[in-house]
């Protein structure tokens, strides 16, 4: 009698927390399970949930099952999800002026990052409100280097290497160009089985992310240089967003920006680690000599002029150049 009393109680409760859910936010990643962007992910619902006495909560499509980004992006325009994390490509169609943030050889350290999001923070806002989404908060991906099955060392060796590229990434694109590389475009979800099969023997990817999709088992090198610094978002149908009542837009909003926050520098942390553990496994870690990094700047601002009237605007990316080349003079006048 007691347990059946006991099965009651839970049943009222847990039909209660179903009713009171009146706001369920679906969202879609191919981040996978277990993973820190997926963790992260979770503790940002829990306390939307709480906060929001239960009235809000996220159903979270994790490991691609929802398709990749741009399969998620064309569901949020059916209406069929609400939000997503996404990465430069998929952000690109939605506003193409934030990828300068993966724009090659740009930023240099995490100072510089940091920097470059809050001073054009508002303009990237407003370029994603204009076309249909709230911006939940930044998830940085972190520095992408080059991994090979060939020692690199200056730009010239990455000549007749077959360097993945994803499929329909304009920047990946014409930084490749600008190297003189004609790269093997590919989707995500095809990478490791090309690795495997050799028709690629080189991509580009955060450390961490190449442990956790598993790429680094299949090459011997990375390239110590980093080639950019990878954005991410979390954003939401503007549409959607403004179907719920402004205090849950308030909590949505405000632990978006908390969490994901969190989310950006535990990657950083992640991909530290990462480098480590690959090291431990065997990947040798090349150094890039201060002339070879050198050319490939020059390199990076050919290549960023090569996007203009494509991406982002000339005066846009003169703003940029301009304001991070004020902040390095300034940050090395500080003892």
């Amino acid at each position: 009698m007691k347990r059946l009393r006991s099965l009651l109680v839970l049943s009222s409760l847990l039909l209660s927390a179903l009713y009171s859910q009146q706001y369920t936010v679906k969202f879609a990643t191919v981040a996978p399970e277990g993973s820190t962007w997926m963790n992260v992910m979770k503790e940002y619902d829990a306390a939307i949930r709480k906060e929001s006495g239960g009235k809000l909560g996220f159903r979270i499509y994790a490991g691609a099952t929802q398709g990749d980004e741009k399969v998620v992006l064309r569901k949020i325009r059916a209406g069929q999800i609400h939000s997503g994390g996404f990465t430069g490509v998929a952000m690109g169609e939605i506003a193409p002026m934030v990828r300068i943030l993966d724009s090659p050889f740009l930023l240099r350290n995490y100072p510089e990052v940091d920097f470059l999001y809050q001073q054009f923070d508002k303009e990237f806002q407003k370029a994603f409100e204009e076309a249909g989404y709230v911006l939940l908060g930044w998830t940085e991906v972190g520095f992408v280097h080059v991994f090979t099955n060939t020692p690199i060392r200056k730009p010239d060796d990455l000549k007749g290497i077959k360097m993945w590229t994803w499929e329909g990434d304009p920047i990946a694109e014409v930084s490749f160009q600008a190297l003189g590389i004609n790269p093997i475009p590919l989707s995500l979800d095809n990478v490791l089985t090309s690795l495997q099969t050799g028709l690629i023997d080189a991509f580009y990817t955060s450390p961490y992310a190449a442990t956790v999709l598993q790429w680094y088992t299949r090459v011997k090198y990375m390239v110590d240089a980093p080639l950019a610094d990878a954005a991410g978002a979390v954003l939401i149908s503007k549409k959607y967003f403004e179907t719920l009542p402004a205090d849950l837009q308030e909590i949505l909003i405000r632990n978006g920006r908390t969490y994901l926050s969190k989310l950006t520098l535990q990657s950083r942390e992640d991909n530290k680690t990462a480098i480590v553990e690959m090291k431990k496994r065997g990947i040798t870690v090349l150094q890039v000599q201060e002339q070879d990094l050198r050319q490939y700047i020059e390199v990076g601002a050919r290549a960023r002029r090569m996007l203009v009237g494509k991406m982002y605007s000339e005066d846009f990316l003169n703003r940029v150049e301009k304001q991070l080349a004020d902040f390095r003079k300034n940050t090395k006048e500080v003892p």
